[in-house]
Order: C-alpha cells, then sequence, then structure tokens
C-alpha cells in the first residue's frame, strides 16, 4: 500500500514539474521573466498626417500599445523640415519617413536603422504621380519645356524623375520648380501657376475629384518608390531599447492586418488623421499595408545612387538590407 502511495506522489510531483516548465517555457511561471515583465522605455513616433501610418493610429485606438506594454506616443509634425530637426534633436525615437530623409540624415550624423517598410512593398502599395488642371496635356510627353512643382530631395522628385526618364524625357526637359509645401504646390498646380505637380495619393485623389488629370503615377511597372519606419540607434541601444523594438515590430503587424482583413472599420480613423478632404472621404482607397519586412537593395540602392548623382548626398553611403543598417564607406 505504502508503495502504491508512493509511487502516486512521484507521478503527481511528475505531472506538477512538467506543468511548470511549460509555464516556465511560457513565461507564465509563478514569478518567472515574461514580455510584460520586462519595462519598456516609452517610445515617440514622429510622423506627417499621412496614411502611412495608419496601423500605428490603429494600435493606439484599439489598444494595442498598451497590451504589448508599450508606453508609445505618435507626434505628428507639420513638415518634413519639422520632422527632420526633431529626429537630429533626438526629440523622437522613431520617424515613419522615406529612404532620401534617412539616407540624409545618417550622412549628417543622426544614426538611423530602418525597421521596416510602411508602404511600398510592391508598386501597388502608396501612390505618387504628376498631376496638370490643365487639359491641353495628356502626356508625359507634354510637359517638354513646361513647369513642374515638386521639392527637391525627396521621394516625389525621385518618382518624378523616374517617370519622366521612363518616358524619355531627362531632366532638362522641363522646368522644375521648387514648392516644398505640398498645400502651395497643390494650388499651384490647380490654378495654373505649373503646368503639373508631383504629388502623393491624398492629393491626386483630390485633384481627380476636382476634374484635374493625372498624367502618370508609379503604381504599374517597377516599385520605385516606398515609405519606411526608422529608429534612431541611440535610443535602440539604451536601456531595453531592443525588446521596445521587437514589441512595436509586433504591434505593427497585428494592426496592419487588422486593417487588412476590415479597411472600411478604420476609414472614419483615416480621415481624421490623414486629413482627407470630404470630397474624397468616402470614396478614398484604402492601402494594403505590409507585414514588417526590410526594404532590399535593389529598393535603397538605386535612391542613394539618385542622391549622388543629385548632389544630395556627399559622402558614400551604403545599406545593409540584413539588418536595416547605413554606413558610411
Amino acid at each position: 500500500m505504502r508503495k502504491s502511495i508512493s509511487r502516486v506522489v512521484e507521478v503527481v510531483l511528475a505531472a506538477a514539474l512538467s506543468v511548470c516548465a511549460l509555464f516556465a517555457i511560457w513565461g507564465c511561471s509563478s514569478g518567472g521573466p515574461s514580455d510584460s515583465d520586462v519595462d519598456l522605455p516609452p517610445v515617440r513616433i514622429g510622423t506627417l498626417a499621412t496614411e502611412d501610418i495608419l496601423p500605428m493610429w490603429v494600435a493606439e485606438e484599439q489598444g494595442l500599445f498598451d497590451a504589448a506594454g508599450i508606453d508609445a506616443e505618435i507626434v505628428v509634425f507639420q513638415s518634413a523640415t519639422e520632422l527632420i530637426a526633431a529626429v537630429s534633436a533626438g526629440e523622437v525615437d522613431y520617424a515613419m519617413t522615406d529612404p532620401m530623409v534617412a539616407a540624409s540624415l545618417h550622412a549628417s550624423g543622426a544614426e538611423l536603422k530602418v525597421e521596416w517598410i510602411t508602404l511600398g512593398t510592391d508598386a501597388s502599395q502608396g501612390r505618387f504621380g504628376l498631376m496638370t488642371s490643365d487639359p491641353s496635356i495628356k502626356s508625359l510627353a507634354d510637359l517638354k519645356g513646361k513647369s513642374i512643382g515638386v521639392g527637391s530631395n525627396t521621394i516625389l522628385e525621385y518618382v518624378m524623375d523616374n517617370l519622366l526618364e521612363d518616358a524619355g524625357i531627362s531632366p532638362d526637359e522641363v522646368k522644375v520648380e521648387e514648392l516644398q509645401k505640398l498645400p502651395v504646390r497643390y494650388e499651384s498646380m490647380a490654378s495654373g501657376k505649373v503646368a503639373a505637380a508631383a504629388l502623393p495619393a491624398s492629393l491626386l485623389a483630390l485633384g481627380e475629384a476636382a476634374g484635374f488629370t493625372t498624367i502618370a503615377d508609379d503604381t504599374k511597372g517597377d516599385n520605385i518608390s516606398q515609405s519606411i519606419m526608422v529608429a534612431r540607434v541611440d535610443y535602440l541601444n539604451e536601456g531595453n531599447g531592443a525588446a521596445t523594438e521587437a514589441a512595436l515590430t509586433s504591434v505593427w503587424n497585428d494592426a496592419a492586418k487588422m486593417i487588412n482583413d476590415n479597411p472600411e472599420e478604420f476609414r472614419d480613423l483615416l480621415v481624421q488623421k490623414a486629413s482627407l478632404s470630404d470630397e474624397v472621404a468616402n470614396s478614398y482607397q484604402i492601402c494594403t499595408y505590409p507585414q514588417a519586412e526590410l526594404p532590399t537593395s535593389a529598393m535603397i540602392d538605386p535612391v542613394l545612387e539618385w542622391m549622388r548623382a543629385k548632389g544630395y548626398l556627399e559622402v558614400n553611403l551604403s545599406y545593409n538590407p540584413q539588418d536595416g543598417t547605413f554606413s558610411i564607406d
């Protein structure tokens, strides 16, 4: 009888130890470490008011940051110049931007790491193009000798140059007008002060609703434009910055899937946060958002070459697609 009782005790004890081991593996054992026990540092995410960062707004609205133990603040800037200044000063830890800005910042001493593509894993994600209010302009060839409003060293200038090159038009065959502020650029095109303007998707949609013509965009053919999330290397290397990096990546993936599964559920949020006009609020096509992945060399290297050719990049900057880092050779 004693042997039987002893055997039962051994079996129960073994089972209990197995359960404890499982809980330890899952990070759920009493007093054991888990992701939720890690003290994640606060994170400030800088962005413009753009659809590219919709998953982060969804994460904020749906409580995904809180569930992941992330104290996150999304800081919206009115211009790219303000965002760049904030990154340089260390006032934000992450930023939604483009490869041109990331490369320029890194070259100037603000060491950055690319985290993932926010839009642009394929040509259908994100839309940039050239628009005109002049009914006589029907193709890119009609822009020869005419003025185009654009901002220098931006993704829109890069897209413009690529679209013109694909159409067999050299840069010296058009007149480039420096118009950094998007509202001013749009109004200049709408009023005919410039023959065309390089614009993002939201303003292309607004112009189309007003009867203007999108001459060409980058949604077909080669995938030439990406927006990206970057992080300051100093932030990642301090304390538990790397743990926040992993948690934030997971939150992005969850929020992106929520949008892709039911985009209309988040239309009101997009309209509010991206400041979409009433004319396009109900019809604007909501993007499909990618799961977090790094840009490839085929995406970034041509941008760096273009920047060097334009004189925007004076150092030999290289991109490592394995970990998203830049290095100065």
